[in-house]
């Protein structure tokens, strides 16, 4: 009986001394999957990677010209350690890969896939449970298209960024789907196509900082704290996007902080707080922004000047059902810009001689309303019976001249016919 209890006392201590040398999935079952590397350390410089279906752990290094293709197949686990993909390498491709679970450090950056390299593809991946997206640095030339991009379920000022270029150059970045993430940021670069990308429930779809010449075009921002904002950066094209629904009390369709030789045309900005904003702008002397050819529509603010500024051409856009068409802060004017052809649903002239250009020029003046836009605590009255009472009794014997915000000598009517047609999910929450 004693040699029948050691021996059942062996076998126990023989199965835990088994199960303590099991590795320990990280973070879930990433541990238990069959690891990556060594099909990337495998394969020849310049072959196409494509991995037998399944799930396969991270993190990975590539460092050579290499195209994995996963085929919409493959999943790759970080195990919630570091960046799923580390490409270090020129002239490599990445596409068809689900990667997700990177770890959540915002010092290294821990990312679906980290970029340090030339002329690379990355394209048709989802990447999703990680910190941020794809990061690029001091990278120039590469591929970013038709990602489908999600951060880590944190609160939306502590996750990470969609995408983060940083000293890069010659990129294009299109046809990306965004859910979920903080900010798309491009930092200290130049000539970047973003092109044709969706961003929702973010806080920055877009977010310039001392960047010059890059364009902005076909984009579909929705439901962001801000659309695109431009910092410090010059000679930007913005054009052909639309914008709709940031709110909220720094919510903004396209704003500008000391940018120069802008370029914000055929834009559709749409139920944001304030639809184009201006602060400093333009910045270098003898330099002009051009805002042409906008819709500017449904916004609680259509344009909002930080203060009294030059050196803007507003020519040819329209503006439809706005709170407040123009607004300016600090108690003075827009009438130092050039204000010409632009569409005002509340022009009181007539249009005689049917030439479609008014007969009397469109003027826009501050009366009692001129209250929120100096004190600020005033703003939650905006649009109050007791403001618009006061508006009212001021512009029919005003105490004191009202201040004149801008002066277009030359507003156009609408065409007949002409109507603004959105869809209801574009103009409404």
């Amino acid at each position: 009986m004693i040699t029948h209890l050691k021996s059942g006392i062996g076998c126990i201590l023989c199965v835990l001394s088994v199960l303590v040398c099991l590795p320990v999935a990280a973070d879930g079952d990433a541990g238990k999957y069959p690891p990556f590397q060594p099909l990337v350390d495998a394969a020849k410089p310049g072959t196409v990677l494509m991995p037998e279906p399944g799930i396969y752990s991270g993190p990975v290094v590539i460092d050579k010209p290499l195209t994995v293709d996963g085929q919409d197949r493959v999943t790759i686990d970080a195990g919630g350690k570091g960046s799923v993909i580390y490409l270090d390498t020129d002239s490599a491709a990445v596409r068809n890969l689900h990667l997700t679970n990177s770890g959540e450090s915002h010092n290294d950056i821990d990312s679906g896939i980290q970029v340090r390299g030339n002329f690379n593809i990355i394209k048709d991946n989802t990447i999703d449970n990680c910190l941020f997206g794809i990061d690029l640095q001091q990278s120039e030339n590469n591929i970013l298209r038709r990602n489908r991009i999600s951060s880590k379920p944190f609160d939306l000022g502590v996750r990470g960024d969609s995408i983060r270029l940083w000293y890069s150059f010659n990129n294009k970045v299109t046809d990306n789907v965004i859910t979920g993430s903080r900010d798309m940021v491009v930092w200290y670069s130049k000539d970047n196509l973003i092109a044709r990308n969706t961003a929702s429930g973010g806080r920055y779809a877009l977010h310039f900082m001392y960047s010059k010449a890059n364009h902005v075009e076909d984009n579909n921002y929705t439901d962001n704290s801000v659309g695109i904002f431009l910092m410090y950066s010059d000679d930007v094209v913005v054009r052909n996007n639309t914008i709709s629904r940031a709110v909220g009390a720094t919510g903004m369709g396209i704003g500008s902080k000391e940018s120069s030789g802008l370029v914000i045309e055929d834009n559709r900005l749409l139920n944001n707080a304030t639809g184009i904003y201006l602060d400093v702008s333009p910045y270098q002397p003898d330099t002009t922004n051009r805002i042409t050819n906008n819709l500017i529509a449904y916004n609680g603010i259509g344009i909002e000047f930080h203060n009294d500024w030059t050196g803007n051409v507003i020519t040819d856009n329209r503006f439809h059902d706005n709170l407040t068409q123009v607004a300016v802060r600090g108690g003075g004017g827009a009438t130092r810009n050039d204000w010409h052809g632009n569409t005002w649903d509340d022009y009181t002239g007539f249009d005689r001689d049917r030439d479609g250009t008014g007969d009397t020029p469109y003027e826009s003046y501050a009366y009692a309303d001129r209250l929120w836009m100096d004190v600020s605590l005033a703003q939650f009255f905006m649009g109050s019976p007791m403001l618009e009472v006061l508006d009212f009794l001021e512009r029919l014997a005003p105490f004191s001249p009202p201040q004149l915000l801008l002066r277009d000598a030359a507003p156009r009517l609408p065409a007949a016919g002409d109507k603004i047609e959105l869809t209801a999910r574009q103009v409404t929450q």
